[in-house]
């Protein structure tokens, strides 16, 4: 069964690119490696040859699946996200209980988490802990060290 996933259009144009990339210059380069390996000689003994089909296997896998994950893309539709609570492509910022510490995150889908850039997936334990959530509301998130707490202070929309 294969599984649908959300993108934003920024991640979904990524996910294009990567594919164009990879189907108009890395396979001619895989295929012009494996010529002039075939080149060199006799096969049997041509390591660089072996090396180079099985480049070409890994980038026609990595090809494939791209295609699959790609077919199955789901373009998310911000008009229709409901802007008093936590949703995917909310801007939340959140109190720690604890320690009082505020942090401010975005709610993307998992294959545009970045924690680097305050992009956090719905499938992570604070994500899924922060979803359906509105301002004022507590939201109890285990985690695999205990119980975190974290305050709604805010939700937006870019």
């Amino acid at each position: 069964m294969t599984k649908v996933s959300y993108y934003t259009a920024e991640g979904l144009k990524k996910l294009r690119d990567e594919l164009d990339q990879l189907k108009s210059i890395e396979r001619p380069k895989a295929s012009q490696a494996i010529a002039e390996a075939r080149d060199k000689g006799d096969l049997s003994e041509n390591a660089e040859y072996d090396a180079a089909k099985e480049a070409q296997g890994m980038l026609e896998m990595r090809i494939a699946k791209l295609e699959d994950i790609h077919s199955n893309a789901r373009l998310i539709d911000e008009t229709q996200l409901d802007v008093s609570k936590v949703l995917v492509l909310s801007n939340v910022k959140i109190k720690n209980q604890t320690n009082g510490m505020e942090m401010k995150y975005t709610l993307v889908a998992e294959s545009e988490a970045d924690l680097k850039t305050g992009k956090i997936s719905v499938t992570s334990p604070i994500g899924r802990g922060l979803l359906g959530k509105k301002v004022g509301e507590v939201a109890e998130i285990t985690v695999p060290n205990g119980v975190l707490k974290f305050e709604i202070l805010e939700v937006s929309r870019d």
